[in-house]
C-alpha cells in the first residue's frame, strides 16, 4: 500500500480520526499531569481544542488541501483552551501556513508542513521548555523530513513521524526532571502523538471516518456567522446589505499594495456599520453592513484576491419576516438593550458564585466561569469581549493555564486589549486595586502588574494519587498546601495543612490575610482560624470571603 498524493478528502478523514482518537484517550492523558491535584486537564483541553478544529473541517466542503488546513487552523485558534491547547493550535497554524497554496500534498510538502508547525509553536512560546509537547513535535517532524528525502510514500513519512514521536515521548522524563521524579511522560506530547496516530490509522486503512456533513453549506468563521442576524424592522436598517468577503493577501496580480490593517479598517468604517475585520499574514476577513457591496469588494481587491463573497439584502429579509409574521408563523424577539459604552471594560475568569460576585462588585464587566478544571477557550474570550462596548479592554485570566488563550483573544481584538497575566484569583483581585479608569492602557498595565506582585497566594486541595515532588511525600487523599503554585506541605489533616501553609506565607511585612472559603470549606472553622491568626499577630487583619470555588477548599492571599 502506497500513497504518493494526499487529497483534501483524505486529509479531512485524518483530522476527524485524530479528534476521535484524542477523545477516547483524553482521560489517560489527563492522568499524566505532573501535579497530583484534581485539575489534570491537559487531555480535556487538547480534546476540546482539536474538536473545535474538527468541527470547522466537518462543516466544510473544501477540496483544496491548503484551504482545508486553514479552516482547521482557524477552528483550533478559536477553540484553544489551556496552554496545551494553545500550543496545539499554533502547531497546526504553522502546518497550515506551510501548505496554504497546495491543492494536494506529496511526501515532501507533507513533511514540510510538520516542520512549519514546529517553527510556529516555538515562536509562540516565550520560554520553550524541552521535554514537553514542543520536543515531541520537533523531533517527530525532523524524522518525517529525513524520511521524505528517501521516499515518495506519504504513509512511510507519517510512520517515521509517529515512530519518532513515540520514542521522543519516552525520552521526555530524561529532559524534564519533574517527569522522571513523578514517573510519567509529558501529557501534552502524549496528546500530540495520539492525534498523529489517528492520522496514520486512516492512511493505513485501519480506521475509516465518514467525512460527510449534515449541512454542506460553506463553513463560515464563527465571528462572521450571521445566520441569526435579522434586523427587526425597516427602521433599524441604515445600510441594507450585509456583506462578507475573504481576501487572500497579495494574490491579485494587478496590485502590489501593502496591507495596512488600521487604514483598511478606517476606510471600511466610512462605508457602513457593524464592521468586523479579522486578519493575519495571509487572509483578511470582513463583515460590514453597507449600501455598496461592490465598493467593499473593490477595496479588498486592492490588497489581494477575493476568495469568498457573501451578500445578503437585509431589507428583503425584513419583508420575508413581516410576511411570515402576518401569517402568524414567526414571533420576532425584541432587541436587547444597548450596552453602555465605556473607556475601559474588564474581562476576568473565576469559578464559584462568591468569587464571580466579588469580581463584579470590583468593577469587572464580564466574568467567564472557569478555572482549574474548566479553561475558557479563545472563542469564549472573544464572545465575552463582544458583549462589552469600550475603547480599551483588560483581561485577567487568573490561572497560568488560561494566559495563552487570553493572549490569543487579545491578538484578534478590534480594540486595544491587554492581558494582565494573573495566575491566581488573589493576583487578579489585587491587580484591580491598581486600575485607574482615567489612566492610559499602558499606565494601567504597569500599575496592575505592580499591584499583583505584592500578593502571595496560598491554596489547599487534596491529592489524587501517591507521588513525591521536591522531596515532599504525597499520599492519595492527603491535603496539600501550595504557595504561588508550588507544593510546600502535604498531610492527612486539612487543619495541619492549612496552618503549615499559612505559617510559610505570613512574615513580618504581612498586613492583610484574606481567606476564600471553597465549596468544600468550613465557614465555622475559618472564623475561628481568623480570630486565632489575629490573636497571634497584632499587626495583621484577616478578611473572610465565601468564594464557593471548586477544587480548592481554601485559597489564601497575603499582602
Amino acid at each position: 500500500m502506497k500513497l504518493q498524493t494526499l487529497e483534501a478528502s483524505k486529509f479531512k478523514e485524518m483530522i476527524l480520526a485524530g479528534a476521535e482518537r484524542l477523545e477516547k484517550n483524553a482521560e489517560l492523558i489527563n492522568s499524566l499531569n505532573v501535579f497530583p491535584v484534581p485539575d489534570g486537564d491537559t487531555g480535556t483541553n487538547m480534546k476540546m481544542t482539536f474538536n473545535s478544529g474538527a468541527d470547522y473541517v466537518r462543516q466544510s466542503s473544501e477540496t483544496h488541501v491548503g484551504e482545508l488546513a486553514q479552516i482547521l487552523a482557524k477552528g483550533l485558534l478559536m477553540g484553544a483552551r489551556g496552554n496545551s491547547g494553545v500550543i496545539l493550535s499554533q502547531i497546526f497554524r504553522g502546518f497550515s501556513r506551510t501548505i496554504a497554496k497546495e491543492n494536494t500534498l506529496d511526501s515532501n510538502t507533507f513533511a514540510k508542513a510538520f516542520v512549519g508547525g514546529v517553527e510556529s509553536a516555538y515562536k509562540a512560546v516565550m520560554k520553550p521548555v524541552e521535554g514537553t509537547i514542543l520536543t515531541v513535535a520537533r523531533e517527530s517532524a525532523l524524522a518525517g523530513e529525513e524520511k521524505a528525502k528517501e521516499t515518495d510514500d506519504i504513509i512511510e513519512v507519517l510512520e517515521a513521524i509517529v515512530e519518532e514521536g513515540a520514542a521522543s515521548l519516552e525520552r521526555t522524563p530524561d529532559l524534564l526532571p519533574v517527569l522522571k521524579q513523578v514517573g510519567v511522560v509529558d501529557s501534552g506530547g502524549k496528546g500530540l502523538l495520539t492525534i498523529y496516530e489517528g492520522f496514520l490509522a486512516v492512511l493505513k486503512g485501519e480506521a475509516h471516518i465518514e467525512a460527510t456533513q449534515e449541512d454542506v453549506a460553506e463553513h463560515v468563521h464563527a465571528a462572521f456567522d450571521n445566520d441569526e442576524e435579522h434586523p427587526i424592522s425597516m427602521d433599524d436598517i441604515t445600510f441594507g446589505y450585509c456583506t462578507e468577503i475573504m481576501v487572500r493577501i497579495g494574490e491579485n496580480p494587478s496590485t502590489d499594495k501593502t496591507f495596512d490593517y488600521e487604514g483598511f479598517r478606517n476606510t471600511l468604517n466610512d462605508m457602513g456599520d457593524s464592521l468586523l475585520v479579522v486578519a493575519d499574514d495571509e487572509i483578511i476577513k470582513v463583515h460590514v453592513h453597507t449600501e455598496d457591496p461592490g465598493q467593499v469588494m473593490r477595496l479588498g481587491q486592492e490588497y489581494g484576491e477575493l476568495v469568498k463573497i457573501k451578500v445578503d439584502n437585509m431589507r428583503e429579509q425584513v419583508r420575508e419576516l413581516e410576511n411570515r409574521d402576518n401569517k402568524g408563523q414567526v414571533a420576532v424577539a425584541p432587541q436587547a438593550p444597548a450596552v453602555e459604552h465605556k473607556s475601559y471594560a474588564i474581562v476576568s475568569v473565576a469559578a464559584g458564585e462568591g468569587m464571580i460576585n466579588l469580581l463584579k462588585e470590583m468593577g469587572v464587566d464580564q466574568v467567564l466561569e472557569g478555572g482549574q478544571t474548566m479553561n475558557p477557550s479563545t472563542q469564549d474570550f472573544v464572545e465575552a469581549m463582544e458583549k462589552v462596548s469600550a475603547d480599551n479592554i483588560i483581561i485577567l485570566p487568573n490561572n497560568k493555564n488560561i494566559v495563552m488563550a487570553a493572549e490569543q483573544a487579545a491578538s484578534v481584538s478590534e480594540v486595544p486589549t491587554i492581558v494582565v497575566k494573573s495566575t491566581t484569583l488573589p493576583e487578579g483581585i489585587t491587580s484591580l486595586l491598581g486600575f485607574n479608569p482615567d489612566g492610559s492602557i499602558e499606565e494601567n498595565e504597569q500599575q496592575m502588574v505592580e499591584m499583583m506582585g505584592s500578593v502571595t497566594t496560598g491554596q489547599v486541595t487534596y491529592a489524587i494519587r501517591d507521588t513525591e515532588i521536591d522531596e515532599i511525600l504525597i499520599k492519595k487523599d492527603d491535603f496539600m498546601g501550595l504557595i504561588n503554585g508550588k507544593i510546600v506541605v502535604s498531610t492527612p489533616s486539612i487543619e495541619d495543612t492549612v496552618k503549615q501553609t499559612l505559617l510559610q506565607m505570613i512574615n513580618e511585612d504581612t498586613e492583610i490575610v484574606t481567606i476564600y472559603i471553597g465549596e468544600d470549606g468550613d465557614a465555622d472553622y475559618v472564623e475561628n482560624l481568623a480570630d486565632e491568626l489575629m490573636d497571634e499577630n497584632d499587626m495583621i487583619d484577616v478578611e473572610v470571603v465565601q468564594g464557593d470555588q471548586p477544587v480548592y477548599n481554601y485559597i489564601f492571599s497575603a499582602e
